[in-house]
């Protein structure tokens, strides 16, 4: 191929444009022409594109968020949306698409895929759930945010000898809070993937107290329950002084951490070698720190699937 595209698209993630920085820079060394896609698969079906070169990438290595901005796009949903998708391509001579981000992301690249134009999906999302990669771009940088924000409250609930709910995001995955709570020492995780049992939780608290302990972290992922009326239950049942803090979009911002600046930097250049070798409709990741690429269609087939040791090791951590 001698000319690419490349977007970014769903929830921001920092490391995003380290990817994007190594998609440019990979393909001009290959003397390939390198297009962005501004605003997401919105961006694509209107036409907002726009050829990159050297420069454009310059200086935003070290930034959080996307220079290529991202948008929510319900009606790429449809054929309809799909087919002025690849009109605007085409329009634009561009052979095939690096596409940065999650597993909405790369439903639309798998789309485009199955109507036969060449996508490569390359993983941006905090929530690490994409399945055949164990590192997601992002990831890393709002893991540290998270355990930056868990030892100040900490500091806090001890002096004040508080239960403390911290609530993070994690719709329908539960990373974040379960790498978050185990590195922050968090009496009790709760994640979508595991049932919990709020008398279990009480109990603990209890025999804590009971043993002298003056305050407890308690970390939920956003998709298991709202942290607020968690912390009233809690409340209600200890009689314990609870306070909540939802940590909210603060997570997805920042400087990326160097983790994910080489970890942005090695899947979008090997993106760009599959593009250049013509091969489309496939997914790069990490695996013991080897850079690997896999089936698109194949990898939203199967389901995100937590580490059962870990969270099983953060339990008995907990007693």
């Amino acid at each position: 191929m001698k000319r690419i595209g490349v977007l970014t698209s769903g929830g921001d993630a920092p490391g995003m444009n380290a990817a994007v920085r190594a998609v440019v820079r990979k393909a001009i060394y290959h003397e390939m022409e390198v297009f962005g896609v501004y605003q997401g698969y919105l961006g694509l079906m209107t036409g907002q594109i726009q050829q990159l070169d050297r420069g454009s990438v310059g200086d935003i290595i070290h930034h959080g968020g996307t220079v290529l901005r991202s948008a929510r796009c319900l009606e790429f949903q449809t054929l309809e949306g799909q087919k002025q998708g690849i009109k605007q391509l085409e329009k634009y001579g561009i052979e095939g698409l690096v596409v940065i981000g999650g597993d909405g992301s790369y439903r639309g690249a798998k789309a485009l895929t199955e109507h036969g134009f060449p996508c490569v999906g390359v993983p941006g999302t905090i929530d690490n759930d994409i399945p055949g990669t164990e590192l997601t771009i992002g990831f890393d940088t709002a893991l540290n945010t998270v355990i930056e924000a868990i030892d100040k409250i900490r500091d806090t609930a001890s002096s004040h000898e508080r239960t403390f709910v911290v609530e993070v995001m994690g719709r329908h995955a539960g990373d974040l809070a379960l790498w978050s709570g185990l590195a922050g020492g968090a009496e009790t995780i709760l994640i979508p993937e595991a049932s919990y049992d709020i008398n279990n939780i009480v109990e603990k608290l209890k025999r804590g107290q009971e043993r002298g302990k003056k305050h407890s972290i308690i970390v939920v992922a956003e998709g298991v329950t709202d942290g607020r009326e968690l912390g009233e239950i809690i409340e209600k049942m200890t009689n314990f002084d609870t306070r909540v803090s939802v940590l909210g979009h603060m997570q997805r911002g920042g400087a990326p951490s160097a983790v994910d600046r080489v970890l942005a930097s090695r899947l979008g250049a090997y993106a760009v070698e599959l593009l250049r070798e013509h091969k489309g409709g496939r997914a790069v990741g990490i695996e013991r720190n080897q850079i690997v690429d896999y089936d698109i269609i194949e990898a939203l087939a199967k389901p995100h699937k937590i580490d059962q040791r870990m969270y099983e090791l953060s339990q008995e951590l907990s007693i």
